[in-house]
């Protein structure tokens, strides 16, 4: 097996391989005047198991094709098999058609990454599970939640914690945080007075009052319904606010957004290379592509 790291994701590579004890290898690359990408294995590849790993955030469709190329090409010069392992998968919430005529933009990636010779996918905490079934490939989806609560036990001294999805969706997420943490999990419920307009929110069936939040999420984007539930769970007497998330995407003023809100602490992992990039998702990763290659070699 060779774990071959993509432009975007070369360090979370490295640490792949290193959990799996397997060979790394980096690819060339390149970018043309023009705005196109170059790819190229430096060493023959046939017959053997390859992994790319390559992420898919900002600039998504960069890294979308040369994903594409990396897999196309490893097929071609006669790569046993090949393992997309995208620990952010961009475009996975535009996952339905919300307006007549909208892409699917989510199934049309994966059917672009299964068309290129995929032989399995693994994502990390993708947004909704059910989108991966648009292929007749395998896939895994694994997920960080457990990793973030080890790291919120060991490095914060939380008071009384308690556990926030920021919807009834994601509750799932909340429920694996404070199974590791042994606490109490809930869900927040957003309402808007009809009269002012005003949107509220407030967890459904726990207070606040007294101890330090945490809320979970997938993704943190513009980080504004974050910002909104920690404004109001401080409003309501929680003595901190921790933001946790798989996926920091932190758009524009995201950071200061959530900070002037009244959050603590930001602990994102590495599927996004940010400051905030506290806990690494590789062996997760490492463990699924066991998984994977394992029904694969069948």
């Amino acid at each position: 097996m060779i774990v071959v790291g993509g432009p975007a994701s070369r360090e979370l590579a490295i640490k792949v391989a290193s959990h799996l004890q397997t060979t790394y290898m980096d690819v060339e690359h390149k970018v043309f005047p023009d705005g196109e990408s170059y790819i190229r294995y430096p060493r023959d590849i046939k017959g053997e198991d390859i992994v790319i790993v390559q992420s898919l955030y900002y600039p998504q469709d960069k890294h979308l094709v040369e994903l594409l190329l990396m897999i196309d090409t490893a097929k071609d010069l006669g790569a046993r098999s090949v393992i997309a392992v995208i620990p952010y998968l961009a475009y996975a919430r535009q996952d339905k058609r919300f307006r007549e005529g909208e892409a699917i933009s989510v199934k049309t990636v994966l059917k672009c990454i299964e068309s290129c010779g995929a032989d399995a996918i693994i994502t990390v905490d993708v947004h909704k599970r059910e989108s991966l079934q648009v292929v007749n490939i395998p896939t895994l989806d694994v997920t960080s939640m457990k990793l973030l609560a080890e790291y919120i036990q060991r490095e914060l001294r939380l008071r009384k914690p308690l556990v926030l999805a920021p919807d009834m969706g994601a509750l799932w997420r909340a429920k694996l945080v404070a199974e590791v943490l042994g606490v109490d999990y809930d869900y927040i419920e957003k309402s808007r007075d009809r009269i002012t307009g005003e949107v509220t929110a407030k967890p459904k069936s726990l207070s606040v009052q007294g101890r330090d939040v945490i809320i979970i999420d997938d993704i943190i984007a513009t980080g504004g319904t974050i910002a909104l539930a920690a404004r109001e769970v401080k409003r309501q007497g929680a003595t901190s606010v921790v933001a946790a998330c798989a996926h920091g995407i932190f758009v524009g003023e995201a950071i200061e957004k959530m900070k002037s809100a009244g959050v603590d602490h930001i602990i994102a992992t590495d599927t996004i290379p940010t400051p905030y990039s506290k806990v690494t998702v590789a062996p997760v990763i490492a463990e699924g592509i066991k998984e994977v290659l394992s029904k694969l070699r069948k």
